[in-house]
């Protein structure tokens, strides 16, 4: 293309003007196609291939017309076989009779072809288009697909996952969740990808992950990290301070093993080898704050044994450390020396 023309087409497409960029693009594009379908056709440019693939865009969203809908095809079909991952989405959508999620569509006379499709989606996702690895997962759960194949399927799915696309985020989230009877820590890798699509802006996500791991209410722990520290216990002073941060109970905090609870995004709460009227649950990891602190209290707890035999004793000596440790933050001198100085203990 000459340079003023497709400076001014880029600058028309980027102002979302679809019909002027028709009106100046489309004989272009005809030219194009003409020239491709000659005997001795010249290897497209990429600007080339940008136009036919913007002008299939922009007639797929125009008035519907027969003659439209071919001219599209066809510019797709050139733009796809140059190597446009959109060309090649859109073209194994069209040959699936489908949409990106896999509802059906009534575009195009005839069955739908799965073997193009799966072609043409294969190639736009090697390209790094993650919709199109979400879309051959929905064609390998198609009952009618002669091929149908759950696990390839949910092979798909978490590649576009993986990518960052939303909503196969959010698949795979429901999925693990689902699966967690077979396997309770599936519930860790559900709450994982349902951070990451809550984390896209997906409210169903987020509305899931309040059911899955409920925020906690605060804790009445008696006693305060500082005042563990002075009476020389470091590792009660870090149990306080994780209770603090992530609301839990007396017993999940004096009992929890940190290092084997920390999951990365997320905490599994689970005592209940050593108290057995507690539940298995889950704490989110929400801030950057909160994973600092978690990171400089797993290195306290390094090489430390959490078990009853560790430097900690069972749960009943835990226990009355903290109990004694809150006495003696209530019975504490409020004044201290003769100049009756006044110190407050931190709250």
């Amino acid at each position: 293309l000459p340079r003023a023309p497709s400076a001014l087409l880029d600058a028309a497409w980027a102002a979302g003007q679809r019909d002027l960029y028709l009106q100046r693009a489309l004989p272009l594009a005809r030219a194009l196609v003409l020239a491709a379908d000659s005997a001795a056709a010249p290897a497209l440019a990429g600007a080339d291939i940008k136009l036919l693939s913007r002008c299939a865009c922009a007639l797929d969203g125009a008035a519907d017309n027969p003659a439209g809908e071919r001219e599209a095809r066809r510019f797709r079909e050139l733009a796809a076989a140059g190597h446009d991952r959109h060309a090649q989405m859109a073209l194994g959508l069209w040959c699936a009779r489908m949409r990106a999620d896999g509802t059906r569509t009534a575009v195009g006379a005839g069955s739908a072809n799965f073997k193009k499709a799966i072609r043409w989606l294969t190639m736009a996702g090697e390209q790094g288009l993650a919709e199109a690895w979400y879309a051959l997962s929905r064609i390998y759960i198609k009952p009618e697909f002669s091929q149908r194949n759950v696990l390839d399927a949910h092979r798909f799915l978490e590649r576009a996952a993986e990518m960052g696309y939303r909503d196969a985020q959010l698949e795979c989230g429901n999925a693990a969740w689902r699966a967690r009877r077979g396997n309770e820590t599936n519930d860790v890798r559900a709450v994982y990808w349902m951070q990451k699509a809550a984390a896209g802006g997906c409210a169903q996500a987020a509305s899931a992950l309040h059911k899955i791991a409920p925020h906690g209410l605060a804790g009445a722990l008696a006693g305060t990290p500082a005042l563990a520290v002075r009476a020389g216990h470091p590792l009660l002073a870090a149990r306080l301070e994780l209770a603090a941060l992530f609301h839990l109970s007396r017993a999940e905090a004096l009992l929890l093993d940190v290092r084997s609870a920390d999951q990365g995004h997320c905490l599994v709460v689970d005592i209940r080898a050593s108290y057995g009227r507690s539940k298995r649950r889950l704490v989110l990891v929400d801030t950057v704050q909160q994973r600092q602190a978690l990171d400089r209290i797993g290195r306290v707890f390094d090489n430390v044994d959490c078990g009853p035999g560790g430097p900690e004793g069972n749960y009943r000596q835990r226990l009355y450390r903290l109990k004694t440790l809150g006495t003696v933050a209530v019975a504490a001198p409020r004044t201290g020396g003769a100049g009756g100085q006044r110190y407050d203990l931190a709250a």
